[in-house]
């Protein structure tokens, strides 16, 4: 995947400093490509353009990069597709993702182990290191992402709901991300093949992918902007003898449903819409994809909830106020820890234009946890031509028993400690409440119906420009913190310099339709004050 501004150094550059040392008995640290080769007309010659020692074959891979949209093909190169799989919609770049995408599996039907596109790996492809990964189909590569908004908010936090450009008026490392994977062969259908990856994450967007046992301290109890998190670590097993392939993830993944995604080179624009900001991020346990035929997919997932970790299922602590809602003297350290159910039905149609992905995602008693969420809902996704396609999301979502902030009992309750998620347990970051309609009941159900609409149009392979639209219904405020109704719109340029650099600058606009939503933050008990938020932002997405 990316790329490096520090492959911006010119050939000028890379000259002079050969140049300079020239007089010395070692040789240059800094070797440049060779002239005398293009690898986009002759791949044979690309280990002679790259060069032999680490740091110059690193450089010079980005340089080759530079203006392309895609890597040098290697012409024996095993075919990546089944000649017979639904054709491939889009391209990467300039779209985040060159299949509609589906969540809790590799893709079937086209996915070569070792296929990623990594300066990282080309560095290392000449020593022995590097030559064991290859042959063990391992890839390590990953990113640097760095971004920065303009707000009509002023507060720390202020910026949210909106996402995940938190803080307003501030330049931050959203994410450094590190994958260490192995991808399992699904275009062949010969015999059993594996897989995993581990994807350790550090930056400002940890507060988004924290699960609640795992280093959630950092968000729970100290609210750190930075952070680090493992949202992805797990293993597979692809099946491919049981009709078009059956595949088994185990460990934590990323939840199934969404347009969006956590990582960010897997989204059209920098910040995120709120139907994806406040929904499912990761589940824990065992999800199986099953290619029915090329069209029609299943899935079947078994987990312990949504950002909740096997050892909080039956933990408990001391409850020193019980209640109506926790009535004893001890109480479910996280009662969304809990035997869970996934389900997925995927639908693409032979010339791979449209694609239907209804999800039902992390299924239990929805009983009140850290984000024990009840996800029903579905993506679509329609090409219309080579310039234009839409995406379309829909869910609803709920959580029952939710405590009522609106009934004073049950505030009190509340203060004093009587639940899971009261100050004493969880100083910071904990889930909301819920505004009730009626005062009188110590709880309800909490529910949220969103709408979201991506259009997107490539004027060239290397750009992308993304209009969002969507309607957010928060009913009774649990997942903002404010009971509002909200529509949001952004418009969004993406633009490639080659495969390994990106940038997404953007300009988006929030509106709370009944109460001021922005310019708050209730970890520091600050009130919001505003109904708009108008909000330009940017990145840079540096790969490796």
């Amino acid at each position: 995947m990316k790329r490096l501004f520090l492959a911006g150094v010119s050939l000028t550059a890379v000259s002079l400093f050969n140049a300079a040392h020239a007089a010395d008995a070692n040789p240059p640290l800094l070797k440049a490509p060779s002239s005398t080769c293009d690898p986009y007309k002759n791949y044979s010659c690309l280990d002679s353009y790259l060069g032999s020692d680490f740091f110059s074959r690193f450089v010079n891979y980005y340089r080759l990069e530079w203006g392309h949209e895609a890597a040098p093909s290697d012409p024996k190169a095993p075919p990546s597709r089944r000649d017979y799989w639904p054709a491939t919609p889009q391209s990467a770049p300039p779209m985040p993702f060159a299949d509609w995408p589906y969540g809790g599996s590799t893709n079937i039907g086209d996915t070569r182990p070792g296929s990623v596109d990594s300066p990282l790996m080309a560095a290392l492809g000449n020593t022995p290191a590097g030559q064991w990964m290859n042959d063990a189909h391992i890839q390590v590569y990953g990113w640097i992402n760095a971004g920065g908004n303009l707000s009509n908010n002023t507060v720390r936090g202020g910026n949210s709901p909106a996402a995940y450009d938190y803080n307003p008026n501030t330049v931050q490392l959203d994410q450094a991300v590190v994958y260490v994977e192995r991808l399992p062969d699904t275009v062949q259908k010969d015999h059993v093949d594996w897989g995993f990856r581990l994807a350790p994450i550090y930056g400002e967007n940890y507060r988004y992918t924290t699960a609640y046992g795992l280093w959630s301290n950092q968000l729970l109890n100290q609210n750190k902007n930075n952070g680090y998190d493992l949202p992805m670590a797990y293993g597979e097993v692809f099946v491919p003898q049981v009709l078009e392939g059956l595949m088994f993830r185990f460990g934590r993944y990323i939840s199934i449903p969404d347009i969006e995604a956590q990582l960010a080179p897997n989204n059209y624009m920098y910040t995120h819409s709120m139907t994806y900001t406040f929904d499912n991020y990761t589940n824990t346990g065992l999800n199986t994809t099953l290619a029915v035929t090329k069209n029609w997919m299943l899935q079947l997932g078994l987990t312990v909830g949504t950002e909740a970790m096997p050892w909080h299922v039956g933990a408990k602590i001391d409850n020193p106020a019980p209640n109506p809602l926790f009535p004893y003297s001890t109480m479910l350290k996280d009662p969304g820890a809990q035997p869970s159910v996934s389900v997925g039905v995927r639908y693409t149609t032979d010339s791979g234009n449209d694609g239907v992905y209804v999800v039902a995602n992390g299924i239990n008693n929805g009983t009140w946890g850290y984000n024990n969420l009840q996800w029903y809902g579905l993506t679509y996704y329609h090409k219309f031509n080579e310039q234009w396609h839409i995406s379309f999301e829909t869910y609803n979502e709920h959580q029952n028993n939710v405590l009522n902030a609106n009934n004073p009992a049950a505030l009190a309750s509340f203060l004093a400690g009587g639940t899971p998620f009261s100050p004493q347990q969880m100083p910071f970051n904990s889930p909301f409440l819920a505004q009730c309609s009626s005062a009188a009941v110590f709880s309800c159900t909490a529910s949220v119906q969103t709408f979201l609409t991506y259009i997107s149009y490539k004027p060239t392979p290397l750009d992308n420009i993304s209009y969002r639209l969507e309607w957010f219904d928060d009913q009774q405020g649990q997942r903002t913190g404010v009971k509002t109704r909200y529509v949001e719109t952004g418009i969004g340029w993406q633009h490639w310099f080659s495969p390994q650099i990106e940038i997404r600058p953007e300009v988006s606009y929030y509106r709370a339709l009944d109460a001021a939503a922005f310019n708050g933050n209730s970890n520091l008990g600050i009130v919001p004050t505003k109904k708009d938020a108008l909000i330009g932002s940017a990145d840079i997405i540096i790969h490796f």
